[in-house]
């Protein structure tokens, strides 16, 4: 009984996660954004995509605990499988919290079929 059960149904936020062009140094960074439906919640930029991946699941953890109102112990310790993410929904264990991490144009797609669907 030492595996805490989920406090509730998953958080449902959305991210981008994109390449930039080279800048003046000339290596190549990866621009992340995390999103929590129209709101902005966090964005930065890594140098590598399992980095901003990282930085990802992190600010999931810290914004899905504020939430809560609980405070998080260890946000970067927060399991997401460290694979590419190439666009998929991804799901953060977060200690007894759960995010489902969907990629924003996913989300967007999904959203104009529905409002197409119901007119």
């Amino acid at each position: 009984m030492n595996d805490p059960s989920p406090i509730s149904e998953p958080i449902e936020l959305s991210y981008a996660l994109a390449v930039l062009p080279p800048g003046r140094i000339g290596f190549r960074r990866w621009r992340w954004e995390l999103w929590h439906g129209p709101q902005l919640v966090a964005a930065g930029w890594r140098v590598t995509a399992p980095h901003a991946q990282r930085a990802l699941r992190t600010h999931a953890s810290r914004y899905a605990h504020r939430l809560r109102g609980l405070h998080p112990l260890r946000p970067e310790a927060s399991q997401a499988p460290e694979s590419p993410w190439r666009g998929q929904p991804v799901t953060v264990e977060c200690g007894p919290l759960r995010v489902l991490l969907t990629p924003r144009a996913l989300r967007e797609r999904l959203v104009r079929q529905v409002s197409v669907l119901r007119r």
